[in-house]
């Protein structure tokens, strides 16, 4: 099984990460699509992030009918850094491959991760284009770094063939939604989310409140 990993805040998921899920599911021959909701995230203020099960319940919306597993497998693992996650998910699932999706904003401040390099050494990292982010995630550390293992997409980046590290660019017709706007246009979205009864599509266990804030 071929899976793709999106890990984020989703404060809150929209129509957006489902469509670049998408894409990217085909354009890489992915079997399935894991968003990996995250307890918190440092890179980011505090102030304005829903609760945990707010988020995972606007996921769990914006996925629906999708191949798309919404997972908060962080609380379970007890993992506060990407980098451990990654790793114990490859120990748990090792029948799987995984690749490490993600937007361009995130590429741009991909060096401000606890062990990145170990990150990009682990899977291979498909980078979706973002409207506005793609001179700063070109111009960045990491960039500078990964450029000497990019592939072009012509060359069959299926993740079964590629060890890591490996790094390729998708392009597709740009989305500019974001959940910024989305927070800015209802800031008490999160008051009005179904959180109530919710099991992870991947553990099974049930979905709670989580207090932690888990740096990337």
């Amino acid at each position: 099984m071929l899976t793709g990993l999106l890990g984020g805040s989703f404060n809150p998921a929209h129509g957006g990460h489902r469509r670049i899920s998408l894409f990217a599911r085909e354009a890489l021959a992915l079997d399935e699509v894991w968003w990996l909701v995250s307890p918190g995230n440092v890179l980011k203020p505090a102030a304005g992030m829903a609760p945990l099960d707010a988020r995972f319940a606007s996921a769990r919306k914006a996925a629906r009918g999708a191949p798309i597993r919404v997972t908060a497998v962080e609380t379970n693992l007890g993992t506060r850094y990407t980098i451990d996650t990654l790793r114990k998910l490859k120990r748990r699932y090792p029948k799987r491959r995984f690749i490490w999706l993600m937007g361009t904003d995130n590429l741009a401040q991909f060096h401000r991760w606890r062990g990145w390099r170990k990150i990009a050494r682990e899977m291979p990292i498909a980078v979706v284009a973002r409207p506005g982010y793609d001179a700063s995630a070109l111009a960045s550390p990491a960039m500078a770094w990964l450029r000497r293992w990019r592939r072009q997409h012509s060359q069959n980046f299926t993740g079964a063939n590629w060890s890591a590290p490996a790094l390729v660019i998708l392009r597709f017709d740009p989305d500019a939604r974001s959940a910024t706007a989305l927070r800015a246009a209802d800031p008490e979205w999160h008051c009005r989310a179904p959180i109530l009864h919710q099991r992870d599509m991947l553990t099974h266990r049930p979905i709670t409140t989580s207090a932690g804030m888990g740096p990337r």
